[in-house]
């Protein structure tokens, strides 16, 4: 028999990253919250790499932590192994990436939820989500408990009618064996919501005593370890390895004599994989002309001898998964703990969501994470974050909060989304930004941190923290571009060193700066009055000036979207009554009722000609 189990503000369903944040920015932001997870020990869970951040995925953390969530302190306190991506190239595509002790940020994770005031953490499986008569929701679980709460959040990953594939094997099953969300699915739909089918996969995970590493290549960790986290103070430490091996001629050989039994070329699996991240039997087809492909060897954990084979995802029957890994140096001898698989789950299309990523057609509900058709934990934490902050500022009466493309990546992910939709799992890149020199992950604190204290998640000891280092860095600079050093035979000594010529004259600090072979550190020799000032301070004031020229004309393009942004487009407008619209643009407009004009400018289908027309019926009607 169904009871009344409480009543909540809010409602997560779903505890893997996106809920996390979801739940914990909502409930810190002062509403009662209650989040759900099929099992409590999927909490915080990491069913693929057992890492966090990469190329445009650490630019997220950084973000996700200078708005106050959880991910970047927790990813921190979770370290296995740290690496800065990218060295070689320029600032703007710098990105940390971290090995994690998966069980033991699952473990963090679930402690966190338990400790946040507000929040109630609870085991349980939604079946059904339905308006009330009062106007809020309804939740009902499988025990037939019902939950009545005024907003909810889907963060619901790849639980929704999950569905494993295995060669000829297919099962209704969630990741990591956990078990799947039947019939939530339905209610959604409804509620009139559009769900879609995508895939995701996973490597097999082996042991590590069965791999001969002599045969493998290994990779370190970087000292000094970079954290995650602005407010991470302690010094970090590099405590396992990573290795790497090369799949072979012969590993391409079994695939291909096997694809036949693939449920992804077998057309079994209905579901869209994601176009970045794609399975082995699927590269070795696209990539036919490569001899051999690269595999990280990556541990779960610090005391588990359990490794994660990035690179080697498939669906593959598991005596096939056994004869290709034994054709690669050092797993010979492998002994595999749990066998690749793929999955397929019910997602939504984002393009009926708002900015704020409430859906259009039923107020006051939510999307998150892998359900908007984004892949990977860090985009998920992104959006969780944001959902959580603007459904407690609707339950205010406050106005949503939208991270516009040029303020960060979390923007350009929720305005991909939303704006353009995805037709394969979407996969935050630095290409994805026009704005890549403005959105570094050193500067993600000045771009967000004063947004994040706005809301209310940024404490004071914090925002202190933050303050003083803009002072620092505001100070440095002045002193840079009025300190003039004299020439010397050590200054000369060390441009001559550095590759670049000598002076004649006095010269300024910022302008030595500027030079490209030159860095903060080096001109300490000839920089006696220097003050110790905050390391990330010095990296960005370095950075600044060594780019100001592109980050000003970078700039100029953010200030004309954002002219463009701020002229905005009522959602009651009738399109087709506009005279001058392509029809295609009439029909697409109509259906995504864009926010502003320059939201418009991004939708596929509506020509630069249309915004010109759109521009003028604006400027008629103001």
């Amino acid at each position: 028999m169904k009871f009344l189990a409480g009543e909540w503000e809010v409602a997560v369903i779903g505890a893997g990253h996106a809920g996390i944040e979801a739940a914990s920015a909502a409930a810190r932001l002062g509403c009662s919250t209650v989040i759900f997870t099929i099992n409590m020990d999927a909490v915080g869970n990491m069913p693929c790499n057992p890492s966090i951040g990469g190329t445009a995925k650490g630019h997220l953390v950084r973000e996700i932590d200078a708005l106050g969530g959880e991910m970047g302190i927790a990813a921190d306190a979770n370290l296995l192994q740290s690496r800065m991506l990218n060295r070689g190239k320029g600032p703007a595509v710098h990105s940390l990436r971290a090995q994690i002790d998966r069980r033991r940020y699952a473990e963090y994770m679930k402690h966190r939820l338990e400790t946040i005031p507000n929040l109630d953490l609870k085991q349980a499986e939604i079946t059904a989500l339905e308006r009330a008569e009062d106007g809020r929701f309804l939740l009902t679980t499988r025990l037939e408990e019902q939950y009545l709460v005024s907003a909810v959040i889907l963060a619901t990953g790849t639980y929704l009618k999950g569905k494993i594939f295995v060669g000829d094997v297919s099962y209704d099953g969630g990741p990591d064996g956990m078990f799947p969300a039947e019939t939530l699915s339905d209610s959604l739909t409804k509620m009139g919501m559009t769900l879609r089918r995508f895939k995701t996969g996973t490597p097999s995970r082996v042991l590590k005593s069965s791999i001969d590493f002599d045969k493998t290549e290994v990779q370190p960790g970087e000292d000094p370890v970079v954290p995650f986290s602005f407010e991470t103070k302690h010094p970090l430490k590099n405590k396992v390895d990573c290795h790497i091996t090369w799949t072979t001629q012969e590993t391409k050989d079994v695939i291909t004599e096997n694809l036949h039994r693939s449920p992804l070329y077998g057309g079994k699996i209905s579901g869209v994989g994601p176009r970045y991240c794609p399975s082995f039997e699927d590269k070795v087809v696209r990539f036919a002309e490569k001899e051999r492909h690269q595999v990280f060897i990556e541990p779960c954990g610090e005391f588990t001898d359990e490794m994660y084979l990035q690179g080697l995802s498939s669906s593959l029957p598991v005596d096939v998964q056994m004869k290709f890994l034994r054709t690669i140096p050092g797993f010979e001898h492998i002994k595999v703990m749990r066998p690749a698989y793929a999955i397929e789950y019910d997602c939504c299309d984002p393009r009926e969501l708002a900015a704020s990523l409430e859906c259009k057609a039923i107020p006051g509900l939510y999307g998150a994470g892998q359900f908007n058709g984004s892949s990977g934990y860090e985009e998920a934490a992104a959006q969780g974050l944001i959902a959580g902050i603007n459904a407690a500022r609707k339950l205010h009466g406050q106005d949503p909060v939208i991270i516009d493309r040029s303020m960060g990546y979390i923007g350009t992910l929720i305005d991909d989304l939303v704006t353009k939709g995805c037709m394969d799992p979407y996969r935050m890149m630095t290409s994805r930004s026009e704005y890549r020199l403005l959105l570094r992950q050193d500067n993600a604190d000045e771009r967000l941190t004063p947004t994040g204290r706005e809301v209310g998640l940024v404490d004071d000891v914090r925002w202190a923290h933050y303050c003083d280092r803009q002072a620092q860095k505001t100070a440095e600079r002045a002193r840079l571009e009025n300190t003039v050093l004299p020439p010397s035979d050590m200054l000369n000594e060390l441009l001559t060193s550095r590759g670049t010529t000598p002076v004649v004259s006095g010269v300024k600090l910022a302008d030595l700066l500027r030079r490209p072979q030159l860095d903060y550190a080096c001109l300490a020799a000839v920089d006696p009055d220097r003050p110790a000032i905050d390391p990330l301070a010095a990296e960005q004031l370095e950075v600044e000036l060594k780019y100001e020229g592109y980050i000003r004309r970078q700039q100029a393009a953010v200030d004309e979207m954002r002219r463009l942004e701020e002229v905005l487009l009522p959602p009651e407008t009738d399109y087709y009554a506009i005279v001058g619209l392509r029809k295609e643009a009439q029909e697409k407009l109509t259906k995504l009722k864009p926010r502003s004009i320059g939201q418009a400018s991004r939708i596929s289908g509506v020509s630069p000609a249309d915004i010109s027309v759109l521009i003028v019926w604006r400027n008629s009607h103001d």
